[in-house]
């Protein structure tokens, strides 16, 4: 993705940022001229106002963007869109947006999927880029969540289990990470005997992908994102309605990869490891079925209440690794349940966690960075939901009611209580097009998750 920003553009026109509050004074400085033009195409100062103002050759001249009194980075993002080309620089502060979000938000409004499409060779507006903004953290987060976007979009039959193996590895090498994978029937050689189970029914070997960065005494951070590229439900198998989106169902592997790929580009001070059990619940004579019993990693025997709710197995084995390692914090990401997005809504990811410091801390970045979350409970009397009479525990109680915190209540069996671990239960899919969230894959809470990472060990972020 090539960004228009730049670092001086001769004669860049001014693009004015006024905040409602201000629009009045602001306008009282204009011309008779500039008044009247504003007034004449309707722009009265309301917050998302945008108006081009003509010079005495009647050329465009400069812009206004009129800002909301608390505004977010988004009241940024169709800058790149609606402004016609040419180059721009800022003028006014962006505050309360710190400049680097601004420019941020630009370049993740000017992401689309274009993998099938011809390129667009149609000019557009460039960017100066403004004082005060951190070039690098910017890039990094627009490149980070438009690697994510792309994964997630990506057709199924484009992207399978060895496909989101070799993005991870792309980025492992780019970063000097390492990285290995285990395939197959390597995997119950491995004891990754839940992974293994949802992922063998397809003509895709299953595989466990690891990514390790950093030294080995700084301090652990593990991701875990699930994989599954796409879920048919397997034998309890989705009605058509319900299986058109499931490419998407590896939106939480492609969003901890985004995090990670900022965390390495930001050289911050951590020992990272990034974990994705990456498989196809597909249907064929060997696949799994309900009220199967499976081996875990942990070994755990597990009854399988519902092979549509494969994510949570997938995910138990790669949390138990991860907590076997005592890190100082597990972040997982998953396209989890339904039922969190009939309780919040698909902008709202859910979060689950066993650590009010952690999830106090993502809470408060996800509003800073308009990169929102909702906490729901970990509520113990629910656990009797997963209680099974033939195995240690049932995966998928099925009565349907508080189904995002029962899944999260399977999950908490693979992570001891003195590991601080965060689960976010997301969308990862922007359903209709907004200012820098165009509609398709999106890696929601991934500058969040960053921003703790990066004010818990050592380095300011936002």
């Amino acid at each position: 993705m090539s960004l228009p920003f730049v670092d001086r553009a001769a004669g860049a026109l001014p693009l004015h940022f006024v905040p409602v509050k201000g629009w009045r004074a602001w306008l009282k400085e204009r011309s008779a001229t500039h008044r009247a033009w504003l007034a004449s195409n309707g722009v009265t100062g309301k917050a998302g106002d945008l108006a081009l103002l003509p010079g005495r050759d009647g050329k465009i001249a400069a812009a206004v963007r009129v800002l909301p009194d608390a505004a977010s980075l988004w009241d940024f993002g169709d800058l790149g869109t609606r402004l016609p080309a040419g180059a721009w620089r800022f003028v006014g502060a962006t505050a309360p947006v710190d400049p680097t979000d601004a420019m941020t938000a630009i370049g993740l409004g000017l992401w689309r999927f274009a993998r099938y499409r011809k390129p667009d060779t149609k000019p557009g507006p460039r960017f100066v880029w403004p004082e005060g903004a951190d070039k690098a953290r910017a890039i990094a987060a627009i490149e980070a969540i438009s690697m994510a976007r792309d994964l997630i979009t990506t057709p199924a039959g484009d992207l399978g289990p060895a496909e989101l193996a070799e993005a991870a590895q792309t980025l492992a090498k780019a970063h000097k990470a390492r990285f290995s994978v285990i395939v197959g029937e390597e995997l119950l050689k491995k004891n990754w005997p839940m992974v293994h189970a949802v992922g063998r029914a397809s003509s895709r070997a299953p595989r466990l992908i690891d990514l390790v960065w950093g030294r080995e005494g700084d301090p652990r951070v593990t991701l875990v994102g699930k994989g599954v590229c796409f879920d048919s439900g397997g034998l309890d198998l989705k009605p058509a309605a319900g299986m058109l989106m499931m490419k998407k169902d590896m939106g939480g592997a492609a969003t901890v990869l985004a995090v990670a790929s900022m965390v390495m580009a930001a050289k911050l001070p951590v020992r990272l490891r990034v974990l994705v059990p990456a498989v196809e619940n597909a249907v064929s004579g060997n696949a799994f079925r309900p009220l199967d019993v499976v081996p875990t990693r942990k070994g755990l025997n597990v009854e399988i209440g519902n092979t549509d709710a494969e994510g949570r197995l997938i995910l138990c084995d790669a949390l138990h690794e991860a907590a076997s390692e005592k890190p100082a914090m597990i972040l997982d990401c998953a396209t989890l349940t339904g039922a969190a997005r009939v309780a919040l809504g698909t902008d709202l990811p859910a979060l689950f966690c066993n650590n009010d410091a952690l999830a106090a801390d993502l809470l408060v970045e996800g509003v800073r960075l308009a990169d929102p979350m909702w906490r729901l409970p970990l509520h113990p009397p629910y656990r009797r939901a997963l209680d099974s009479k033939v195995a240690d525990i049932n995966s998928a109680p099925n009565d349907g009611f508080g189904g995002a915190i029962t899944a999260a209540l399977y999950l908490k069996e693979f992570v001891p209580d003195d590991v601080p671990w965060a689960h976010l239960d997301m969308m990862a899919w922007n359903r209709v097009s907004r200012p820098g969230r165009p509609e398709g894959g999106e890696a929601q809470a991934a500058r969040a998750l960053f921003a703790v990472i990066a004010r818990r060990f050592g380095r300011q972020a936002g």
